[in-house]
Parts: structure tokens; C-alpha cells; sequence
């Protein structure tokens, strides 16, 4: 007897194959049988009735590192098919950990990913861990809806070698490199499944200072690639200098997205591992640049590196609204009388024309933080007139008279007023979007991204940015837009469900998943793809400490599976928690 068939399915087995009718079986954790009609009796039986299924999505990109603390379902992941997690991205993480250190990477944390740090320093158990393998020993006793793979981040690892020298991003010695590739590779010896850091100078702690390692020289990468060489094992992850932020600003001295991608390439051929690094667009100083980084990325692999540019699946998307940032949150009397109220008694007192007009006339108060995410009020207030309304379910092709500066126009309005009264619709619960104008041109350009063969998906940064990005939904998006609302050039099934399956774990040698076959660790989908949906973003207020997290509502799964344990079942969780945690 199985312990769960899937019955009268269309099977989209993760490995590029044509999609089949067929049916599915588990029995211990791993699947028993693929394809045709299964017969023998089964504890549950799933009428997947011409839904697809399909292997569990991998998500290389997320910043899950304090909510593993805190939150069993490791939402919103787990919401969107998601069945194994990659964290500690972008050089940012909590361990190695100096008893007393602990504030200093909760700032850096909030900083850069924007998780605030009133929920990391009450929801982590701190005290519980100081090396990485302590660290994962801590995941190790807990349980998930899904799997936890955990890299060592080059901020923590700095800081903790270097102490402050570290975190203030002096140079490092010899010996100062020799005790960050020790750490490393301990690490990696006891489960982390990489290495991570960030050369970019947008990515700061919240008082300002860049992430320890944004300015390392290329011998302190290249020790640490000495170690895992060493190893064996891990894969080293990168934000290149001029993702976020001027390119020209490591260190003082100019860089180029070639010399970035070079470096890279020395790490892989230095090291023997795989290297992941972020590829996006730069329309401010060369908008076809990436085309040169992709084919530069083949002539690397060609000669014998292991190169993989992580693209998007959509563009990332700054989110605006009563609930998050927005352009009138560092007015005064803001601050003063507003802030603290209950969202719809927010917008009731706003809607009053006299503090309409207050507020609109006020000078703004910057933050205290220099780092702050907060900070971002300020684009809001310039970027008003190319801001999209989000409705649900959410239009990824919206025409340019969609805009707020369009809408505003129409109506004979200021675009910032317009945002305003906007804002307070629906008792305060609406949110618009700032990507970027040319949405259609820039969806090409991921297309060409996406089909490119050395690429892989991520960038959903799930876990992070929690009332200002919402991308943690990409997986869900890659479907539902890709695979079936585009209206041209859309892209095969089959393609991006391997992309997002068997290409993402093969990337981090998790070779007992991502495809549907025989002896496969059994994490599936069942999915309603014809009604799949992302709507428009809601406001939790569920973080330690009260915080708020902004997440879409999904539809459309049946059923997901992790370790052959139904975790959701019909977009609604089901209290099981199979999730481990996966060592390298």
C-alpha cells in the first residue's frame, strides 16, 4: 500500500520532458511510481482530475535566516509551491556569532534586507548558537513545512575573524584571510551549502556603514576559494559591485561589471565550485550590458568555470502603501499623530482635506538611520507620476495609462495628490508598484534572460524586504505569467518548470530532488493551472514584536507535498511540518 497517489494528473516531470497524463505514487518519503495508470491501494488518494504535477519548487535566493526562529510554515515560500529554500544570500547572516555581536548583525540584516530588527532581536533565539555548525545544529532540531538550506554569509564571517577591523571593511591581512577560509570551510564541512557575499554599495547596515566585504580584494575572495577547493562542496554566491548603487564606488576605486564578472570567474576556476551571482538590467549607464555578461558567462564556462547568472522572473517591484513605505510617512505630523493608529482609522483621519493639505504641504524629516529602508520615501515622492495601481489579480503588462502619473493626468490632478487619495482607498489597503515604465520592453528582457542556458532562476529574496518588495510570490508569477498570460512569446511548460525545479537543485547538488522519478525524494505539486492566481499584496501584522509583512495571496494549489507529507491542501496549510534542514 503507497501512502499517497496522485490520480489522473498531467505530469510535468521537471526534466524538460513533454508533459503526460499519468499518475503518481509515494510511499516512504520518495516516489514509488510515475506515469500511467496506478492500481494498488494508497492511505490518501489526491484526484488531481487534469491539474498538473509537477516536483516541488527550489528557491535559491532567500533570506528566511531570523524567521527560521520564529515561523514553522517559512511563509511565504511555502504558500507559493516552494519545497527547499537556499538563505543566507547577499553576504548577510547570523552566524559565526561573538557572544555580545549579536546587535551588529541584526543592523546589518535590517540594513540590507529590510527585516526589522525589533523582530529579529526578540523572535531569534539568540544565545543558542556562536559557530555556523552550531547554527545549523539549531535548524537541525527544528521542523518546517519545507527544507532549509543555510550558506555562510561573508559579513558575519568578516566580522567575526576581523572583529571591528571587519566590520568597518579594512583590509585583511594574510592571516585575517587564512581564519575566514578556516571558518568557511568548517562550515561547509558541517552543512552550508555555500558561501555568500555582496560587492554592492546599495547594500548597507541600518547606520550606514557598507556590508563587511563589499570592498575585499581579490585575494581575500580568492583564499576563501582556495579553501573550498579544498572542501570540495558549496557554492559561492555574489552580488557584483553595481547591482544596486554606482558602479564606479568600491572602494573609491572604478570597477567595471567586467572586472566583477572576471573575479568571479578566477573564484570558480580557483575554487572548482559553482558560482551564482545577480544579473539585472542597468538602463542608468548600459542597458544591454547583461547581453555581454551572458556571453562573456559562456566563453567562461567554455574554458572550465562554473558560472550561473541569477535572473528575475519579474521586474522587482517597490511597493507603496499605507501599510509599508510611502511618500508622506516623514512628514511630522505624520510621525507625530498618524503613524500609530490602526490602518483604516489611518486613512479616515488622512481623508480629512484640512490634514490632506497638511501633509501635502509639510517639509519632510529625514531618519535618524542613514541606512533605513525608510529612506525610500523620498523615491516614492519623485517616482509618484510612473507608479502602477496593484489589483488582483495582478496585471504583470499593464499599458502606460495605467499609470498614477496617467490616471492623474486624466483627471486633471497632481500625480503625488492622486497618490495620496489612492493610498486611502479601501480603508487604506491599496498598494501601487514602482518597477518601471517601459514594464513590456523590460519583460523582453527578462524573456531573453530566462531562455539564456547558463542561467537560473531566483531573486525572489523571500523572507526579506517586508513591506517595501513582495517578489517571494516569483515562483507562482513564473507560471502564471510565463507559462499562460503572456501575450506573446509565451514560454513552454515543461521549460520553466525544470528551470525552477531540477536546474535550481542541481545548481546546489541537491541530488535527491527536483524531478519526478522513481527513488526521488517525494516534495510535488499539484497545481490548478488554468486558475492559478497572484493577487494584490496584504498586510500581516505577525512579526515578533508586531511587525508587519506585506504577502499576495495564492490560489490554485491543490496540494503540495514535502517528503511526501501534504503541507498545503487547497492554499491552505495543513499543521505538518516535514522540513528539515539540508546539509551540503
Amino acid at each position: 500500500m503507497h501512502d499517497v497517489v496522485i490520480k489522473n494528473g498531467t505530469l510535468v516531470d521537471g526534466t524538460g520532458a513533454p508533459a503526460a497524463p499519468g499518475d503518481l505514487a509515494i510511499s516512504d518519503g520518495v516516489i514509488a511510481e510515475v506515469g500511467g495508470s496506478i492500481t494498488a491501494s494508497a492511505r490518501r488518494t489526491i484526484a488531481a482530475d487534469g491539474a498538473i504535477v509537477t516536483p516541488g519548487w527550489v528557491d535559491v535566493h532567500t533570506h528566511y535566516d531570523g524567521q527560521i526562529s520564529w515561523d514553522q510554515q517559512i511563509a511565504p515560500s511555502s504558500h507559493n509551491g516552494v519545497t527547499t529554500v537556499v538563505m543566507g544570500n547577499c553576504g548577510v547572516g547570523f552566524a559565526p556569532v561573538a557572544p555580545g555581536a549579536e546587535q551588529a548583525l541584526i543592523e546589518l540584516m535590517e540594513g540590507v534586507e529590510d527585516i526589522p530588527g525589533a523582530a529579529l532581536h526578540e523572535g531569534m533565539d539568540w544565545g543558542q548558537w556562536e559557530s555556523f555548525a552550531d547554527y545549523l545544529d539549531y535548524i537541525d532540531a527544528r521542523e518546517y513545512a519545507l527544507d532549509v538550506g543555510a550558506q555562510i554569509a561573508h559579513g558575519a564571517v568578516r566580522f567575526y575573524a576581523m572583529g571591528e577591523r571587519g566590520r568597518v571593511n579594512e583590509d585583511a591581512t594574510a592571516d585575517d584571510v587564512e581564519a575566514m577560509g578556516r571558518i568557511v570551510a568548517e562550515a561547509i564541512e558541517a552543512g552550508a551549502v555555500g558561501f555568500s557575499t555582496s560587492r554592492t554599495i546599495g547594500h548597507r547596515a541600518l547606520w550606514g556603514e557598507p556590508v563587511p566585504g563589499t570592498f575585499a580584494a581579490d585575494d581575500e575572495l580568492l583564499g576563501i576559494a582556495e579553501h573550498m577547493r579544498r572542501v570540495g562542496k558549496g557554492v559561492f554566491e555574489m552580488i557584483p559591485a553595481g547591482t544596486v548603487g554606482k558602479l564606479d564606488a568600491l572602494g573609491g576605486e572604478k570597477t567595471t561589471q567586467e572586472l566583477e564578472h572576471d573575479l568571479m570567474r578566477r573564484f570558480s576556476i580557483a575554487s572548482g565550485r559553482p558560482v551564482t551571482f545577480t544579473l539585472v538590467q542597468s538602463p542608468d549607464y548600459d542597458p544591454d550590458l547583461w547581453r555581454d555578461i551572458l556571453k562573456m558567462t559562456a566563453d567562461a564556462n567554455g574554458a572550465g568555470a562554473q558560472m550561473f547568472p541569477q535572473v528575475c522572473s519579474r521586474p522587482i517591484g517597490f511597493l507603496t502603501g499605507l501599510s509599508g513605505y510611502h511618500a508622506f510617512m516623514r512628514k511630522p505630523t505624520y510621525i507625530d499623530h498618524l503613524a500609530g493608529l490602526p490602518i483604516a482609522e489611518r486613512a479616515a483621519v488622512m481623508s480629512d482635506p484640512e490634514m490632506k493639505a497638511k501633509l501635502l504641504g509639510e517639509p519632510d524629516v529625514r531618519p535618524d538611520e542613514p541606512g533605513s529602508m525608510e529612506n525610500v520615501y523620498g523615491l516614492f515622492t519623485r517616482a509618484a507620476p510612473v507608479m502602477y495601481p496593484m489589483d488582483s489579480p495582478v496585471d504583470l503588462e499593464p499599458a502606460i495609462t495605467d499609470t498614477i502619473g496617467a490616471r492623474a493626468a486624466a483627471a486633471g490632478r497632481e500625480p503625488l495628490e492622486f497618490l495620496y487619495d489612492f493610498m486611502l482607498e479601501d480603508g487604506g489597503t491599496r498598494f501601487a508598484s514602482l518597477s518601471t515604465v517601459d514594464v513590456a520592453d523590460r519583460m523582453n528582457v527578462l524573456r531573453e534572460m530566462l531562455v539564456d542556458p547558463n542561467t537560473v532562476t531566483g531573486l525572489s529574496d523571500a523572507g526579506a524586504h517586508v513591506t517595501l518588495i513582495c517578489d517571494g510570490s516569483a515562483p507562482t508569477t513564473q507560471l502564471t505569467y510565463w507559462t499562460r498570460d503572456r501575450a506573446a512569446e509565451q514560454l513552454p511548460l515543461e521549460f520553466i518548470v525544470n528551470k525552477q525545479t531540477a536546474r535550481n537543485a542541481a545548481l546546489y547538488g541537491f541530488d535527491d530532488r527536483g524531478t519526478l522519478e522513481v527513488g526521488r525524494r517525494a516534495d510535488v505539486n499539484v497545481i490548478d493551472h488554468a486558475n492559478l492566481s497572484v493577487d494584490a499584496p496584504v498586510a500581516h501584522q505577525d512579526l515578533p514584536a508586531g511587525g508587519t509583512r506585506l504577502m499576495q495571496p495564492v490560489t490554485g494549489y491543490i496540494a503540495t507535498l514535502c517528503n511526501g507529507v501534504v503541507t498545503r491542501d487547497n492554499d491552505t496549510d495543513t499543521g505538518e511540518f516535514p522540513g528539515r534542514l539540508v546539509r551540503s
